[in-house]
C-alpha cells in the first residue's frame, strides 16, 4: 500500500503522557503534581482522564479553527490521536471521549500500537528493576491485543503499529506475525505500521521495508506487497541519524510519523535552540517541531502536550515550518538549528535511558 499523507493530519496528539500516571518526560511533577502520601490521588484514573479530556477538547478546537483558515499550508485536516496498548488507559480514554462527543469515525484519525503490555498498576514509582511495560511481539500477543484495541476504539482505528520493533524481538523475521498483520489489514481495513527506537532505528526501518506478504487477488494473481505502510520514528533536532532512512521510506510510499519531537523535553533545555528561538522571536517548542515538519521526508508529527496550552503552542509549529521551508531566511535558520543541536545518536539514547519515570 502506498500512503499519500497529503490529506492526513500533520500534527496529532500522542497519548503516552496522558494515558497513564507516569512517563519519562521532564518536569511532569511541576505540571501534573507529585504523587505523595499527602496527595495520593493527584494522578488517579479519574483525574488523568479528566486531564486527557481537556486536552482532547483543545485538539478538536484547534482542528476546527485550522480547517476554517488557509493561512498555513500544513494545517491539520482532522483531529489525530495516537494511542498504544501500553499507554495505560489511552485507548479507553480516547474511545470514550469520541463516543461521548458524538465524533464520527470519518471525522477523526486514530492510530494505536500493540506489542507492549502496561504492567505498572497505575503507579509512578516501582521497585528497582520492575518494568512499567513488557514487550511481546509474538503472534499470540498480537491476536490478544488487536482484540483489546478493537473493543476500545475499533471503529475509529486507521493505523495499527508494531510498538518498538527491534531485531531482538523477532518481529522482523516471524512470518506468522507478518501473515497475521496482513490479514488484519485485509479484514479490518487498518493500515499497518511499525514504530522504532534506539540508535539503530535506521537499520531496523530498512530491514522492515524489505518484508513482503501476499496481496489481494485470486490465487493465480496474488502479488507480493510491502507489509508496512507506515513508520513512527524518533527524530528531532538532537537525534537526526534516521533522516536518510526516513527519506527512503517516504520515497517508497510509506507514511512517516515522528514521535518524541522535543526529545522528552530535552530539546527545550538545549542552549542553542533557545538562543536561536529568542533571536528570531519564535517559541522554542514551535521551532523544535517546525524544524521536523520542514524536513524533506514530509513527516507527520506528534505533540506530547499534557495541557491545552502545550498543545496549542505546539500547533503553532505548522506556521514556523512554512517559514523554515519557504523563506530564504527561514532556510538559513533551519540549517543553523540542525547543525547546532545535533548529537551523536549513541549519546542521545544513553541519555534517554537515564530518564526516570516521574
Amino acid at each position: 500500500m502506498v500512503i499519500s499523507n497529503a490529506a492526513l493530519p500533520r500534527i496529532g496528539l500522542g497519548m503516552a503522557a496522558l494515558g497513564r500516571p507516569g512517563y519519562i518526560n521532564l518536569d511532569r511533577s511541576a505540571i501534573l503534581g507529585s504523587v505523595t502520601d499527602d496527595s495520593p490521588d493527584v494522578r488517579n484514573v479519574e483525574v488523568m482522564q479528566k486531564r486527557a479530556d481537556v486536552v482532547m477538547d483543545r485538539l478538536l478546537r484547534e482542528c476546527s479553527s485550522s480547517s476554517s483558515s488557509s493561512e498555513c499550508s500544513i494545517a491539520p485536516s482532522k483531529p489525530w490521536f495516537d494511542c498504544a496498548r501500553s499507554y495505560g488507559l489511552s485507548e479507553k480514554f480516547v474511545g470514550e471521549y469520541l463516543r461521548r462527543n458524538g465524533v464520527k469515525p470519518d471525522d477523526v484519525h486514530v492510530s494505536s500500537k500493540w506489542g507492549y503490555t502496561y504492567v505498572a498498576d497505575w503507579k509512578v514509582e516501582l521497585g528497582e528493576g520492575e518494568p512499567h511495560e513488557v514487550k511481546d511481539h509474538s503472534v499470540e500477543n498480537f491476536l490478544k491485543q488487536v482484540e483489546e484495541t478493537s473493543s476500545h476504539i475499533g471503529e475509529y482505528v486507521d493505523l495499527y503499529q508494531v510498538h518498538s520493533a527491534t531485531f531482538e524481538s523477532g518481529i522482523l523475521t516471524d512470518a506468522r506475525v507478518h501473515d497475521a498483520l496482513a490479514k488484519c489489514r485485509r479484514e479490518r481495513g487498518w493500515a499497518i505500521g511499525l514504530s522504532v527506537s534506539g540508535p539503530n532505528q535506521d537499520e531496523i526501518l530498512r530491514e522492515a521495508m524489505k518484508i513482503r506478504v501476499e496481496g489481494d487477488g485470486d490465487d493465480d494473481e496474488k502479488q507480493q506487497e510491502r507489509l508496512f505502510d507506515s513508520v513512527q520514528c524518533t527524530y528531532n533536532v538532537l537525534e537526526q541519524r534516521p533522516g536518510p532512512a526516513l527519506v527512503e521510506a517516504r520515497e517508497a510510499g510509506m507514511d512517516v510519523i515522528i514521535k518524541e519531537g522535543m526529545a522528552n523535553g530535552r530539546a527545550l533545555r538545549n542552549e542553542r535552540i533557545n538562543e536561536i528561538a529568542e533571536r528570531y522571536d519564535i517559541p522554542p517548542d514551535q521551532l523544535a517541531l517546525g524544524c521536523i515538519l520542514a524536513q524533506d521526508f514530509c513527516p507527520r508529527v506528534l505533540s506530547g502536550g499534557v495541557t491545552p496550552e502545550h498543545l496549542s503552542s505546539n500547533y503553532g509549529a505548522a506556521r514556523v515550518a512554512d517559514f523554515l521551508r519557504e523563506k530564504e531566511e527561514g532556510k538559513a535558520v533551519l540549517a543553523e538549528v540542525m547543525e547546532a543541536c545535533r548529537m551523536e545518536s549513541e549519546q542521545y539514547w544513553k541519555d534517554r535511558s537515564a530518564l526516570a519515570w516521574n
